[in-house]
Formats: C-alpha cells, structure tokens, sequence
C-alpha cells in the first residue's frame, strides 16, 4: 500500500470588518472564524481587516455569513487598483461621533452645572436636567446602547456594555425619583457634599453622571476614529506614483492610452521628466533614470538599451524606447504595495489594557451589582436602599475615567507633538517606544540632504580654481542631468553669471562636450576624456579618493589636457551627527541602512558615529534587514522618507517617516516627523515614552479608585451622588495628570 502525503494548497481571503468598537470584537471575530475547518484568521483591530488562510477553496460569503453572526458586518475589499473616492462622507465614522459628541457636550455642561452647583438649582431646575440629559442618554449613547445590546445577543460583555448599563441605571433611577420619589418637588436642592452614610436615593437624581459619562467617552471615542490609521492609505500612495497614461508605439505611430490599457509585450515611449510607465526593457536610446523611489540611490543611473527599468521610476534626461514585461499587479510598484499590506497585516496590534481586562472586570461588576441589590433585599434593607446601593456599584465603576485616560494623555501628548514637529499617529503607536532598543536610519533624505552638492574641487597645476569652477559650470548649465546642476549651482554662487556655450552635444552615460569661450570643453567619466586624448596624470589620486569615499568625480578637460576633477555627493544633514549621538544617551543602537553603495554608505556613517551599516540593499531586502534584526531579540524603529522606505517602515516595530518625504512613507509610518532633521526622532521617541508613561499612569489611577470605591459601593456606604463625585474627581485627576504633558521640552 503506497501513502502518498500531499500538503494541501493554502488559499488566502481578506475580509474588511465593520462594527467592532474595541480589540475584544476582533478576538470574538476571530474565534469564531477559526471555528470553520480547515481556517486559520487573524483579525486585525487597527486595519479593521481579517485575513483568513484555508487548507482549500472556502466561499467569501460563508465567511462573511460567520462574521455576521458575531454580530459584526464584513465584506471583500476592493483591488488596490480600484478606486476610493467613491467612499460617501456620511460614513465617516469620526464624523458621525463629532457630531454625536458636540451635541452631548452642548447639552450635558448645563445639567452637570446645575447637579455640582447648588446656587444655579433654580425651583423646577431638576425638570430642565431631565429635559436636556434624555437626548445625550438616548441618542448620544445610541452607540453604546446598540453595541451592549448586539453584545449581549451573543453572550458577551465589553466596555461597551458598562457603559450602557451604568448610563441607564443612573438615568433610569433619576426619572423614578423624579416621578415616584420627592426628587421632583418644587424647590428640590441637590447639595453636592461628600458624605459617607446610608440612604435611600429616593430623593436624589443623578442625570448629571449619566449625560457626563457619555459626553466623556464619547469625546475617547471621536478622537479614536479620528487617530485610527487607515492601511490602505499607504497602498493608493504607493500607487499613486505610477504613470497614468503612456505614449505606445503602434504601427510606428505614438497613441497616448492609460496605463491600465497597457499589456506585456507592448512598446513605447518616454520623454524626458516623465516617468516610466512599467515595468520593461530599453529597446532603443540612452539615459540616466531617477530610481531613487525604488533603491534610494541618491544619483540617478545611467541605462542603456538591453538595460531593465522600473515602472514609476523618471527618466531625467533622453528619450527612450521601452517593451513592457510586467503589468499591473506583477510590476514591482505594485509588489512593494503588496509588502506593505503584508508587513501591516501582520504587525501585533498591542491591546490596550482597558479593553484587554474588560472581558473580567465587565461581568465582574455587573454581578457585584446584582449581588448587592439581592443582599440589600434579602437584609430587609427596602427596595430603594438596594436599587440605591446598586446603582451606586454601577456608577461607581463606570468607566469614565478608563475612558479618559488614553486620549487626554494621547491629546495632550500629540498637541505638543504637532508644536515640535512630530506627528503620532494613535495610542497603539506609542507601545512599542518603551522597548525600542534599536533604530534604522535611511540615508537618503534622512541621514542625507538627499541633493546632490559640490563638494570640492580639484585643479591641475598651474590651473586657477575660479576659472576651473567657471567653465565646467557653464558647460553643465546646458545640461538638465543632477549632477550638471550641482556644478552649475555651485558655480554660478561662487563665480557669478556663467558665460554660454555653443556647440553642446551630451553623450547619454560618458559626459557632455561643447565650446565655452572658444575652448573645445569635455566634462565626464575619466574614460571619456581618454578618447578625447585627456589623461588624468597627478590628478588620479584625487579622483581614486573621491570615488573610495563613496563620492562621484567628473573630470573637465579642454585643449588636450584635463583642468580638474570636481566631486559632487549628497550632502550630511548639519543634524545627523548630534542626533545619533543623543539616541546612543537613550541607549538606541543607530543602524545606517541604504540602497547606496558601501563606500558611499561607510562614509555617512563613519562622518555620523554609526557602526553598524547596510548598504546595496532593495526595498524587498530593506523588510528583510528589519525582519532579521527583530529575529535577534531586538525591537527596532525605523526612520525613512522615501516610497522604497515604506515597507520597511511598516514592517518595523515603530516606523518614522520624515515628513520631507513621500506621502508613502508617511503613511506607512507610525509617527511622522514634520521637520527634516534628525533631533526630531530622539523627541518623538522621548515623547512617546512620556505619553505612554501617562497614559500608563491614569489607567492605574482609573482603576485604583474602582478597587477603592467599589467596596464602599456594594457595603451600602457610598451614595450615588458621592460615586458620581469620586467619578467625576477621577477624571479630573486623569484630564491635570495628562495637562503635565504640555511641559513637555
């Protein structure tokens, strides 16, 4: 009898999920769909997306049917390709809960007035409490209510349902006291007073808890929907740099189509500044193409026909003729997208503590509720004690203060960030600062200026630097090619008004040549000159030095004999070098990782103190290098500007972009630093570390008084009014705890 062992095919379905409110709804979905045989799914809170992998075929709606169950709402996104903009306004979800939240706020500062200040409790004052707290209660909790309700058909309970319950309780038993107790008499007072003593509640209302506590939560809840980053952000960035129609060659002829027309095997054309529409090979001309999207290499590379190029790369300089090999979703522009939703899709989304423990402490209090309103009636203590006791446990441990405590501290936190230039993104980013012990830095526009500058210049003897600097600059002012421009940048600035040149003529990837002031002038490679009859002589050492160092060296020539060398790089950031020192204080390791090559990248580094250095590397290996460090134990940021950057970014642990960069990168990122210098990565990361430090600090104070007050509550020895008070001085404490962030320096 032969076995044979075949593993079967994994087929994999994304799902966008709708409806869940807190990390314990993606856990419930996720469950459940790994329930179905022969499915693994993971469900991502942040991303709002799952992703579910089968051992075979499995129908996208049976999966849809399963997450519906649950009580959520879920659907097959669309193809990156396919367009957005078709999302409707009204279901925007920060702005429905703005809205929600203006509304309750504007309704509930009366009523809280009114319960905390007895000199404005004007004769009928309680009626206008009841008038102006039912909207906030009904509709502004609307939320709440429907989500406690969807929870509970399913058997489960999160904060979602505490705060439901513990809204209506308060509500409930004002409107008895109200109708059936001596609250509604005219002339009623409410004094606020902190006294610890038993009574029946009957003559006291407590709208001002009930309208406060969804007026605060639903101020967490508007600033959460609004933090929240969206992964497909990044995708529609990256692909947004690709060209979006394209010049084919038909019969001879240029027709100008859409890209997305475009098929493997066609030819066609590109101009000069455009970009290249695929990916393809060069069947006719020469240029130098701008890959800095895809390598980071700073210095645009000189291709040929038979070279290959990449689609959304620009051609900087001639014209060329390319045949199409990979379309659409195969081109590496759309691969580099996919490693981002990847690297996103998989990323451990950290829990917040409050949603984490609300599968415990939201059942706990409910039954301490219950208990205590069966022991009160089984004591003989009379129904409104017990109800009044009750209420007091609900009020009590509603969490109002639980609510607070992440987005004032992440509020204020964010505030002061946006004065210094850094952008945090939401509080799931903030989890991961404590432990970066290591940080990976982009060269190219991180690190670097990312512009290409002279750096010196080198004259033969006997020659005179000025006139040097003067005819090569006039010579490369024809030129559009970057490193033309820095030599002519840098001499016109030095030398003033260049004079002009007659007869140019540019040899695509060897240099230029042309007459300046009657002299027959070459600029280029040393090779080129060399046909010209010009040797470098006692000028080699400077350009076999400039060239180990990482820099570019052209040589200028003219009436038979080489003038000078002149060295052109990308420039260091004044920055940098301070910067990486202050992230060793902080005890980071500063990691240099680059698609430069190593001579070029050995030198940023050693000018900047960094040891440790990756060069040469591709967008793909970019993720790679991160994936290796974090395999070694270490938790690592990575700090980058650039589309090439973006994966990488979304794969680290804590990804910065530079705000000078790409729109790409910054959404790929977690924090976003609007200043294009380094100093800005050491204050997002001591920022970051102090929001969550706060944030830390007022979810321990948060439940502190829930332990205290709790007790007090069911022993019948807290009255609802005080556990209001203790409420509301809870989240006084959280709200002056999170303000200390604005000293922030």
């Amino acid at each position: 009898m032969t076995v044979t062992d075949k593993t079967p095919a994994t087929e994999r379905t994304d799902l966008t999920i709708a409806g869940m409110t807190c990390a314990s709804c993606a856990m419930r979905i996720e469950k459940r769909l790994n329930k179905l045989d022969g499915v693994t799914a993971t469900v991502n809170y942040a991303t709002e997306k799952a992703r579910v992998e089968s051992t075979g075929p499995i129908a996208a709606e049976l999966l849809i049917a399963e997450v519906e169950k649950a009580g959520y709402s879920a659907e097959v996104p669309r193809t990156a390709a396919e367009p957005t903009e078709e999302t409707p306004v009204h279901d925007d979800p920060a702005r429905e809960a703005r809205t929600r939240l203006i509304v309750s706020a504007i309704l509930s500062v009366p009523v809280i007035a009114f319960a905390m200040v007895p000199a404005l409790q004007f004769t009928y004052w309680q009626w206008l409490s009841l008038t102006l707290a039912a909207p906030v209660v009904v509709w502004g909790a609307l939320p709440f209510h429907r989500a406690a309700w969807a929870n509970l058909r399913h058997g489960a309970a999160t904060m979602d349902t505490l705060i439901s319950i513990g809204t209506l309780a308060a509500f409930s038993w004002s409107v008895y006291a109200l109708f059936w107790g001596s609250a509604g008499e005219p002339g009623m007072k409410h004094p606020f007073e902190l006294t610890i003593s038993r009574s029946d509640g009957s003559g006291n209302i407590y709208f001002e808890a009930a309208a406060g506590v969804t007026t605060f939560i639903l101020a967490g809840r508007w600033f959460e929907a609004r933090s929240k980053r969206r992964a497909g952000s990044a995708l529609q960035a990256l692909l947004a740099l690709g060209a979006k129609e394209v010049s084919v060659l038909r019969d001879g002829v240029e027709v100008r189509i859409p890209t997305d027309d475009l098929h493997a095997g066609d030819v066609f054309v590109v101009r000069p500044g455009e970009k290249i529409a695929t990916d393809g090979i060069i069947t006719d001309g020469s240029s130098a193409v701008d890959a800095s999207m895809v390598t980071g290499e700073s210095v645009p590379s000189e291709v040929v026909e038979g070279d290959r190029v990449v689609g959304g790369t620009v051609n900087t300089s001639g014209r060329l003729t390319v045949q199409a090999t990979r379309v659409g979703a195969e081109t590496q522009l759309a691969q580099m997208a996919q490693m981002v939703e990847d690297a996103q899709s998989g990323k451990a989304q950290a829990q917040r503590l409050a949603d984490s423990i609300s599968g415990v402490f939201v059942p706990i209090v409910i039954a301490l509720a219950i208990g205590t309103l069966g022991f009160w009636l089984g004591t003989g203590a009379g129904a409104s004690a017990a109800f009044t006791a009750a209420v007091a446990v609900l009020i009590i441990a509603c969490p109002c203060a639980l609510g607070l405590a992440t987005p004032t501290a992440l509020m204020v936190g964010t505030g002061r960030g946006a004065q210094l230039g850094i952008l945090i993104k939401g509080p799931e980013v903030l989890e991961s600062t404590r432990s970066i012990d290591t940080v990976v830095l982009d060269k190219t526009g991180t690190v670097t200026t990312g512009r290409m500058t002279l750096q010196d210049v080198v004259v033969a003897a006997g020659e005179d630097r000025a006139t040097v600097l003067r005819i090569a600059g006039a010579l490369e002012n024809a030129s559009e090619h970057p490193i033309a421009r820095a030599i002519a940048d840098a001499a016109a600035a030095e030398v003033g008004a260049l004079p002009e040149v007659e007869s140019f003529d540019n040899t695509e990837g060897l240099g230029v040549q042309g007459v300046v002031e009657g002299r027959a002038v070459v600029i280029g490679r040393a090779a080129f000159l060399a046909d010209w009859s010009q040797h470098l002589g006692d000028l080699e050492p400077a350009l076999v030095a400039a060239e180990s160092a990482g820099r570019t060296a052209v040589v200028v020539g003219w009436d038979g004999a080489v003038r000078g060398v002149l060295v052109v790089a990308d420039t260091i950031k004044d920055s940098s070098a301070d910067a990486v020192r202050q992230m060793r204080e902080l005890g980071l390791r500063p990691v240099l990782l680059t698609g430069d090559n190593e001579p070029a990248a050995r030198a940023v580094a050693a000018a900047v103190g960094i040891d440790e250095v990756h060069a040469g590397v591709l967008p793909r290996d970019k993720v790679e290098v991160i994936r290796q460090l974090q395999q070694q134990g270490r938790t690592v940021a990575m700090v980058g500007d650039g589309v090439n950057d973006a994966a990488a970014l979304a794969q680290a642990d804590l990804g910065l972009a530079m705000g000078t960069g790409t729109d790409a990168a910054i959404e790929a990122a977690d924090l976003t630093l609007v200043r294009g210098d380094l100093h800005a990565v050491v204050d997002a990361i001591r920022l970051s570390r102090r929001t969550l430090g706060t944030i830390k600090g007022n979810l321990f104070w948060a439940f502190a008084y829930n332990v205290i007050g709790l007790p007090l509550a069911a022993a019948g020895l807290l009255n609802p009014m005080l556990a209001g008070a203790a409420m509301a001085l809870s989240s006084v404490f959280v709200v002056s705890n999170s303000l200390r962030l604005r000293r922030f320096t």
